[in-house]
């Protein structure tokens, strides 16, 4: 699960970087702890942080029980399209909140198809395992 390891970390890099981008938008933008509102642009950052982190919650149970009941090549191929996802919907965002679409698509898919997947996969199993 080396793989699966890797993409976790990755994903943890990610965010840790997209909230030391918020810190820069406080700071930049005049937004004062602990506010998280004022300035449309640090809105964006902050927003981009936060829906991250709710992204993440289903996103990493997700990649490890697919990688553990599927297997770990396919859930790290599908983990770094949903990182792709989400370094777009951040771009994307930042720039235009209305264009956020096409990287919100690519880093939902995979997600959706790891935790369909995933579950599919413990109920054969679990049925295997009545037997």
């Amino acid at each position: 699960m080396e793989l699966v390891s890797a993409v976790t970390l990755l994903a943890i890099f990610q965010f840790w970087i997209l909230g030391g981008l918020v810190g820069r938008a406080r700071g930049k933008y005049g937004v004062k702890a602990p506010q998280t509102t004022g300035d449309e642009h640090f809105e964006r950052w902050f927003r981009v942080h936060y829906n991250t982190l709710e992204k993440l919650i289903v996103f990493l149970p997700a990649l490890w029980l697919f990688g553990y009941y599927v297997g770990q090549y396919y859930a790290a191929a599908l983990g770094l399209v949903y990182l792709i996802g989400r370094l777009m919907y951040a771009i994307s965002y930042v720039r235009d909140p209305g264009s956020r679409g096409l990287g919100t698509l690519i880093s939902e898919l995979p997600t959706l198809i790891m935790v369909l997947g995933g579950l599919i996969a413990v109920i054969i199993q679990w049925l295997a395992s009545l037997n």
